[in-house]
């Protein structure tokens, strides 16, 4: 070996990431599987109230089930805009998956009758803003990498 070779331990070589499916694919299968299964396909169901609370004020705070499947939607798309900044090569194949879910809940969203509501809709909101987000950071940090000499 010459002076100039650098030998890099494998324990501290960088990690090509592992690949994680669209995390907001939970959401849309939970969304259908309870609208389908337990609300007989009626979009109307997420109105119902799952808990109420009084609150110091006087007024009663109630929690409806869309408003439960919202949260657990802010929280995929909180992971999966961390996952976004992995830049890797599976990162690409997450990024195509991750508009997949979007077309996906897009077609849902126009075709089928119990889509049709509002916790639907933000929920495709969140797919959408998760692709964006995935591109653009993908971009940026494309951008960083690419050094003019």
């Amino acid at each position: 070996m010459s002076d100039s070779t650098v030998f890099i331990p494998p324990e501290r070589r960088a990690s090509r990431g592992t690949f994680i499916p669209p995390l907001l694919i939970l959401p849309l299968i939970i969304y259908n599987v309870v609208a389908f299964v337990f609300m007989g396909g009626m979009p109307n169901g997420w109105a119902s109230q799952v808990l109420t609370i009084p609150m110091v004020s006087g007024v009663t705070w109630s929690l409806t089930a869309g408003d439960l499947m919202i949260g657990f939607g802010l929280a995929c798309l909180f992971f999966e805009v961390l996952k976004s900044t992995n830049t890797g090569r599976s990162s690409v194949i997450e990024h195509m998956l991750s508009t997949l879910v979007f077309v996906i809940f897009l077609v849902e969203f126009l075709l089928v009758g119990a889509c049709a509501s509002s916790v639907f809709f933000i929920l495709m909101l969140m797919a959408i803003f998760d692709v964006v987000a995935g591109f653009t950071v993908s971009i940026t940090s494309a951008g960083r990498d690419v050094t003019m000499g």
